[in-house]
């Protein structure tokens, strides 16, 4: 891959410089070799051939929109001479076609028989009493209205742990008040999703006490708990609402200071896939590398979660045949469809997508950002689909309702379960979300500049460093050292928090 230009699949007519091309200058894709007839920027596509105008442009080997004009070959491919074909709401129809590599693991899933490999790896984790694995041992502040947001960063800044958690983290957001309806109930079932996660040793929620939101409702969605874990702190039944947080925080301490990290099996690891900031080479190096590992994970026994619905929209023949059985194709074929609906009434049109700096990265429409998104689910059956708030339940690929905006489908994956969140960039973000957040850059020199931002690179795979096999088994150790206890740069920073997905009035 020291080419200047990467062509994905033998059916492209454009193909990807993985550095930028000068104009005039020869360059080579496979067995194709052409002149630009301008600079092509890195990640930004040029022709391989001449494209008349209305003939799609093909990437990933499907179409990712249409010339608005002649292209010819040499010629760069991007957003002035090229458009959608996406409208609104389609017909899918199931036509099964999950690769023959995972036969024997969709056998094993089917019969209710173990799907973890024979060679499995192992992090060191706590485990919870109703046998849950964790990979953090935290204390998390969960404020059910954003009136009481300073009081939840007053207690998490000022309240020192002693001994035994890894940490103390406040979690604010503006809503649980002056909402009303499905967007009301959508907030109080994100956050007690949130309640429940492994990675909280301890919960301390906190009320003001004339909310929307009320204490009542919270518990009843929250469910059964252990009042050990779970503190709650309403502030105007106290005369002193720090004094007593700080009380209930020790207890809280006390009671999760009794954990201990221990052998786990990488079988029980949820891992959440997103992308932000994504550039052309997001679906080249970083989205496929999350690929593969999500089929290793998978092979080995564990979940993979994959959302972001609106960046699924015209890649859909890449997910929808895995699907294991006609109920969880219709599942998530209503999600894709509901998405698109929930766009247009709205007002807005369904591929209202790619964001400036993805199209400055090289993005031209929404399909050729979808056809790169879902490269981060790899070759696995997609098992269930699920909604927001609601937990993965299923080994293999789980696809989880939630729009693409960066903050709010992490705080989701989280939500889902996911025990950490593998997240892909090519612009960069520094951006945590409530569980450990690992970025991979999908280039080099956004590696190399930023340091305190990224985790992985991924650019290695282009610039032929190092094999996509050994980037994958690199990937798959650093999730591992992840999950038994070191710490993500935006983790260093102290960088985390949530975002809660409104769409309703607000009163």
């Amino acid at each position: 891959m020291n080419e200047k230009l990467i062509r994905i699949t033998e059916k492209d007519n454009v193909a990807v410089a993985i550095a930028p091309v000068a104009e005039g200058e020869t360059v080579v894709a496979g067995e194709i070799r052409l002149q630009a007839i301008q600079d092509i920027p890195q990640g930004h596509k040029i022709a391989l051939a001449d494209i008349r105008e209305g003939e799609s442009v093909i990437k990933y080997g499907t179409p990712i929109g249409h010339a608005t004009a002649e292209i010819r070959a040499g010629e760069w491919v991007h957003t002035h001479n090229t458009a959608t074909n996406l409208s609104g709401e389609e017909e899918y129809r199931y036509e099964p076609a999950i690769d023959a590599s995972w036969d024997e693991w969709l056998r094993n899933w089917k019969n209710g028989n173990s799907v973890a490999g024979e060679e499995q790896a192992v992090f060191y984790g706590y485990r919870r009493p109703d046998g849950r694995a964790a990979i953090r041992n935290e204390i998390w502040i969960i404020p059910t209205v954003g009136c009481v947001n300073d009081i939840c960063r007053k207690l998490a800044a000022e309240y020192v742990p002693e001994n035994g958690v890894d940490g103390v983290y406040a979690f604010e957001h503006p809503y649980g008040c002056s909402q009303t309806g499905a967007d009301h109930a959508q907030t109080r079932k994100l956050l007690a999703a949130l309640a429940r996660h492994p990675n909280a040793g301890g919960v301390l929620i906190v009320s003001l006490g004339c909310e929307n939101c009320t204490h009542e409702q919270f518990t009843e969605e929250l469910g059964d708990y252990d009042p050990n874990r779970v503190k709650f702190l309403i502030c105007q039944q106290e005369e002193d609402e720090i004094a007593a947080g700080m009380k209930l925080l020790r207890q809280l301490e006390e009671y999760a200071a009794g954990f201990r990290r221990e052998e786990i099996p990488v079988s029980e690891l949820v891992v959440g896939f997103k992308c932000g900031g994504s550039d052309g080479l997001s679906g080249i190096t970083a989205n496929p590398l999350v690929g593969r590992f999500g089929d290793l994970l998978i092979r080995q026994g564990g979940s993979a979660v994959l959302t972001e619905v609106p960046e699924m929209f015209g890649a859909e023949n890449m997910l929808l045949p895995r699907c294991v059985s006609e109920e969880v194709f219709e599942k998530a074929a209503g999600m894709l469809n509901g998405f698109k609906d929930y766009f247009l009434s709205h007002g807005e049109v369904v591929y209202e997508n790619p964001s400036p700096g993805n199209k400055a990265g090289g993005i031209t429409t929404l399909e050729d950002k979808s056809c790169g998104c879902v490269q981060k689910g790899g070759t696995a059956p997609v098992t269930d689909v699920i909604g927001y708030g609601d937990a993965v339940k299923e080994k293999g690929l789980t696809l989880l309702c939630g729009p693409g905006n960066d903050l709010v489908s992490s705080t989701a994956l989280a939500a889902a379960g996911a025990h950490m969140v593998l997240f892909t960039t090519g612009r960069g973000t520094p951006f945590g979300a409530p569980v450990p957040t690992l970025k991979i850059a999908t280039n080099t020199a956004l590696a190399t500049r930023k340091k305190n931002w990224i985790d992985f690179n991924a650019g290695v795979i282009a610039d032929g460093t190092i094999s996509e096999e050994e980037a994958t088994r690199q990937l798959m150790a650093l999730v591992i050292r992840t999950a038994s206890g070191d710490e993500t740069r935006s983790e260093e920073s102290g960088y985390r928090g949530i975002a809660v997905w409104k769409d309703g009035v607000t009163l």
